[in-house]
């Protein structure tokens, strides 16, 4: 059986996108947790499998990879029978997989004022400070312009960067954004593999 390393908490965005990669594809695996606070993705073990000492980490056998995107792109080549969790259509992956990397790599006052913990309830929501503001504009610029009009999926088909997206805007309120935006967020917050996530927090 696969295995895939989280955190503790549940908490991680990139552990939430492989969680619901293999979710989606109906691979069976085994959740296991790292607690980060206390350091044991540092442990002997867990750095000789990961790598980087980071979750999210796969398990496949004698094979070990961290790093979510890593992950994704393993499991749509060595599962090809699977549900596909990227687009098939090359440009239209291309996109998927530009807003991937943009969602990780900006938009930082927004992600630091509004935590994965202020997402799933554990922290109070604050008005956002200038920074995050200005960051907020600019997620909703990017969502508007890749969200369909009817507020269905970004490529037709579901993918991972859905998950991904809708995260992200759901560190705004839904007063914050306008309502088609709020209402994708809501829509795929309710995918059954978002939901399973989100359900391991209350375990």
């Amino acid at each position: 059986m696969l295995k895939l390393y989280v955190d503790q908490d549940f908490f991680s965005p990139y552990a939430m996108a492989a969680f619901a990669a293999l979710t989606e594809k109906g691979l069976s695996f085994e959740a296991l947790t790292r607690d980060l606070a206390a350091g044991q993705q540092f442990e002997p073990a867990y750095r000789a499998q990961s790598l980087t000492s980071r979750v999210p980490t796969l398990v496949d056998g004698d094979f070990a990879l961290s790093e979510s995107s890593a992950i994704i792109e393993y499991l749509e080549d060595a599962y090809p029978d699977t549900l596909r969790v990227l687009p098939v259509d090359l440009k239209a992956r291309a996109r998927a997989r530009q807003l991937q990397a943009w969602l990780r790599s900006d938009l930082l006052p927004l992600r630091d004022e509004r935590s994965t913990e202020t997402v799933f309830g554990r922290k109070p929501v604050l008005p956002l400070g200038e920074a995050a503001r200005k960051a907020a504009d600019k997620l909703i610029a990017v969502a508007e312009a890749v969200v369909p009009a009817d507020g269905g999926n970004l490529f037709g088909d579901w993918c991972v960067a859905d998950a991904e997206l809708a995260l992200l805007l759901k560190r705004l309120t839904a007063e914050e954004m306008p309502p088609r935006l709020s209402a994708y967020a809501e829509r795929q917050w309710l995918r059954p593999s978002l939901v399973a996530w989100r359900a391991r927090q209350a375990r």
